[in-house]
């Protein structure tokens, strides 16, 4: 890994203009999928959209490196594929389903409580977590309550919605609290490209057992909705990782750690904008204290990790880190 020296050389302007890729692109996946859905059968296209992706990643690193450069061991291919099932199947997946009713910027700030989550997990498991963490954990919780409980005792969205999008940022943050318990591949290229192929595969047969296979007509297609999952595939999971990846080797890990707290203000920004999303009072101050929270649980996070030899394994990989 490059040394804080080498860093410190990359041009400023190049360091924002990725940061502002993954910013853009990973606010704007929450849209892509609402319009995706709106058409397709969501577990069966989250599933051929992340397996693709993972392809062509491995593809990548298959031309790069060779054939050893895709070894891996039977430990490194369960590890991915668990991580995998937590982050593509139970978290993209379960975001995928949420959006057919609830609106893009609604999912976009609770999917945005990820962060608070993994540390709930770090507790539990009885590792030691700042106050001034632990504190901005409770503050985010209280803002996902706002947003989930009144709009589901409403009707302004779907309850069962609500609570997959819960269980989504669960599994999402489930998924990257083991990536850093498994044993994976050293490369990020093969372990995202691992978690993506296998996490694609099992959130694509689950839509097959569930009855998908049957509505999949791609007649019925809306153009809109094919567009966005091109988009989503060829910008949200190729594009927007090269940004990522390259961030992750060359930027202080406190700066690329706010594409956590920058995502969901785009989200919603986007959702108004383009889908003419309502935006209420109760949502505004969930997402202030969801957004709040989360900034200041990534400034401890980032403080308590600086000068670790794993500072770059802190943040998810692409495969969690992208909102959907």
């Amino acid at each position: 890994m490059p040394s804080n020296l080498d860093r410190q050389q990359q041009p400023a302007w190049l360091v924002w203009a990725a940061l502002l890729v993954i910013y853009l692109v990973w606010g704007s996946t929450y849209l892509a999928i609402r319009v995706a859905v709106a058409t397709m059968p969501p577990l069966l296209t989250a599933g051929v959209r992340f397996f693709v992706a993972g392809l062509i990643i491995l593809a990548i690193v298959g031309l790069r490196r060779g054939l050893t450069g895709l070894r891996v061991t039977r430990t490194e291919l369960v590890g991915a594929g668990i991580v995998g099932a937590g982050l593509v199947a139970g978290g993209n997946g379960l975001v995928m389903l949420a959006e057919r009713d609830v609106p893009s910027a609604l999912a976009a700030l609770i999917i945005a409580s990820v962060p608070l989550w993994v540390v709930v997990l770090r507790t539990a498991t009885g590792q030691r977590v700042a106050r001034g963490a632990l504190a901005g954990v409770l503050i985010g919780f209280v803002g996902v309550a706002v947003l989930v409980l009144p709009a589901g005792l409403s009707g302004a969205g779907h309850a069962l919605g609500l609570f997959l999008l819960v269980a989504a940022a669960a599994s999402w943050a489930s998924g990257s609290f083991l990536s850093q318990r498994l044993r994976l591949p050293a490369d990020l290229l093969l372990s995202t490209a691992l978690q993506m192929t296998t996490g694609g595969l099992l959130v694509a047969i689950v839509g097959l057992l569930v009855g998908e296979g049957t509505k999949f007509d791609v007649a019925a297609f809306a153009p809109e909705s094919l567009v966005a999952v091109a988009y989503l595939l060829v910008f949200g999971s190729l594009l927007a990782f090269t940004a990522y990846s390259w961030l992750l080797q060359n930027a202080p890990i406190s700066q690329v750690a706010t594409y956590a707290y920058v995502n969901p203000v785009v989200a919603v920004i986007l959702g108004w904008a383009i889908l003419a999303e309502e935006i209420t009072p109760v949502m505004l101050a969930g997402a202030v204290l969801i957004v709040a929270s989360v900034a200041v649980v990534v400034r401890h996070e980032a403080a308590s990790r600086s000068g670790s030899s794993r500072e770059a394994s802190s943040l998810p990989t692409a495969a969690q880190a992208e909102g959907a």
